[in-house]
């Protein structure tokens, strides 16, 4: 069983959870509902599946686990292009988030690979 609090992963992806759940907050109650939710599904999803994981008994699992959350931030970032297409008025603060995505994405990949070694 792994200390998921200490992965830099994980609490690079906490902090893009508060992001994403600050600008859903700044979005008009009808794209709340359909965008705004799939965002914040997507988003908590990246941090809870590395979190799962790491309680698994193996690396084998624990891998399945972080594949799930790359997943998740493969999602999250078409959503956030998605928003970006769709409501010009957020296009200032997706840069920073679409960055973040990327950065967690490559920092999920790396951890897998280390996992599966």
């Amino acid at each position: 069983m792994k200390d998921f609090k200490k992965l830099l992963v994980w609490q690079k992806s906490m902090d893009l959870v508060e992001n994403v759940f600050q600008i859903v907050e700044k979005m008009e109650m009808s794209e709340k509902i359909s965008l705004g939710s799939q965002l914040s599904r997507s988003a908590v999803s990246i941090p809870s599946n590395i979190a799962e994981g790491a309680g698994r008994s193996s690396d084998k699992e624990f891998s399945r686990f972080l594949d799930i959350a790359l997943g998740s931030a493969f999602e999250l970032e078409t959503q956030l292009l998605i928003l970006k297409r769709t409501n010009p008025d957020l296009a200032d603060i997706q840069p920073s988030l679409l960055e973040d995505t990327t950065e967690i994405q490559k920092m999920l990949s790396g951890l897998k690979r280390s996992t599966n070694s």
